[in-house]
C-alpha cells in the first residue's frame, strides 16, 4: 500500500511517500481502507520530533474509511461498515489497523469528507468547552488561533453555550472568519498588543479561561488575561514548546488555574467517545457547527500541507485524499 512515513524526525523534507507493508489487523483491531486524512499539528509535532515516536513510523492521527476486515474478537463492526476515528497513528496511508475501541460508526447523513474534517479537531472543542472549563452563559474565553480548525470549532461551541469568545489571529481575513464563527471581538495579534485589548475589551476585568493552543510565542502573556481563579488551557505548541513554569506565577496572578489536557484521555471510555462525538455530528446536521474545510491534497503532496499549516497560510480543516 502507498504511505506517508519518516525514518528520522526534521522539517517537511523528512516525509517519505511510498510502499509499506498491508498492516495485519490483530485482537482487537479493525483494518479500515483510507478514504480521507485530516492533517493535525500533532502529526507535524511527530513528524519534527516535539511528539516522541518510534522510528520508522507512518503519520496522521485521524481518518474515515471502510471497514475492510477485522481481527479477532471483533464483534461491534463488519466489512462495509463506514467509520471514522482519531488520536491512533496512521491515517497517512491506503490502510490502516485500528483499534475497534477508537472507531466511531458514521451516521448515514455523514460523509467521509465530513468525519474526516471534524473528528479530532471537533472533539477538542468539544472537551475543552463541556469538561476541562464547561462554559457557561456570562463566561468570556479568549480563544488564540481563532481561524483554525480547533479555534474556529472552539469559537462556535462557546458561543453555542451563551459564552463570549474572544478571538486572536494573525490577518483581517483570519478575523472576519473568527467573527463569522460568533467571536464578539478579534485581535490582530501582530499588529495590537493583544493583552492590553483584552484588557480594554473586558473593562479591566480579564476573561474567565484562555484556549491557547499556540504555546511558546502566547502562553506567558495569557496569564496577564485571566480573571483572579481563572484558568489557563494550554493545548498545544504550533509556535514551540513552553519554558517550565514556577507555580508560584499561578498564586502572585491571582490563584489561578492552569491545565495541560488531551484528547486521548477524554475519549478513553466507550461512553465519552460516543458522547463527543454524537453531539459533534448531530451539532453539524443541525447547522450549529460549520465546517471550514480549507483545501484537500493527494496523498502524495502530504509535506506541502505541512508547509502550509507552519507558514500559517490556512484558515481551517486540511485534508489528504488517498
Amino acid at each position: 500500500m502507498k504511505a506517508i512515513y519518516i525514518e528520522q524526525t526534521g522539517g517537511p523534507e523528512v516525509l517519505r511517500f511510498g510502499d509499506r507493508p498491508l498492516p495485519e489487523p490483530a485482537q482487537g483491531e479493525v483494518l479500515v481502507k483510507v478514504a480521507l486524512s485530516g492533517v493535525n499539528f500533532t502529526d507535524l509535532n511527530a513528524r519534527s520530533g516535539i511528539n516522541k515516536i518510534p522510528l520508522p513510523a507512518v503519520l496522521g492521527s485521524e481518518g474515515a474509511g471502510t471497514v475492510e476486515r477485522t481481527g479477532e474478537g471483533v464483534t461491534g463492526f463488519q466489512p462495509g461498515d463506514r467509520v471514522a476515528w482519531c488520536m491512533t497513528r496512521g491515517s497517512y496511508a491506503e490502510s490502516q489497523a485500528v483499534p475497534a475501541k477508537m472507531l466511531v460508526r458514521l451516521p448515514a447523513n455523514v460523509e467521509f469528507r465530513t468525519a474526516a474534517a471534524a473528528l479530532l479537531q471537533g472533539m477538542t472543542a468539544h472537551y475543552l468547552t463541556h469538561s476541562t472549563f464547561p462554559l457557561k452563559p456570562g463566561h468570556t474565553a479568549l480563544v488564540h488561533a481563532a481561524a483554525g480548525g480547533t479555534g474556529r470549532l472552539l469559537v462556535q461551541m462557546a458561543t453555542m453555550l451563551g459564552t463570549r469568545a474572544i478571538a486572536t489571529v494573525g490577518t483581517q481575513a483570519k478575523a472576519d472568519l473568527a467573527r463569522q464563527a460568533g467571536a464578539s471581538d478579534a485581535i490582530l495579534y501582530d499588529q495590537q498588543d493583544w493583552v492590553a485589548e483584552v484588557k480594554r475589551l473586558t473593562g479591566g476585568a480579564g476573561v474567565d479561561v484562555v484556549y491557547d493552543s499556540v504555546g511558546q510565542a502566547t502562553y506567558l502573556r495569557g496569564f496577564e488575561c485571566l480573571k483572579a481563579r481563572g484558568m489557563m488551557v494550554h493545548f498545544g505548541v504550533a509556535s514551540g514548546p513552553v519554558d517550565p513554569l514556577d507555580t508560584r506565577t499561578l498564586t502572585a496572578k491571582g490563584s489561578l488555574f492552569l491545565a495541560r489536557p488531551t484528547l486521548a484521555s477524554h475519549i478513553a471510555k466507550p461512553e465519552e467517545l460516543a458522547w463527543r462525538s454524537g453531539d459533534l455530528f448531530r451539532w453539524i446536521a443541525e447547522g450549529k457547527v460549520q465546517l471550514r474545510i480549507d483545501r484537500e491534497y493527494p496523498l502524495a503532496e502530504t509535506a506541502q500541507s505541512h508547509r502550509d499549516m507552519e507558514a500559517r497560510k490556512t484558515t481551517g480543516k486540511l485534508l489528504l485524499r488517498m
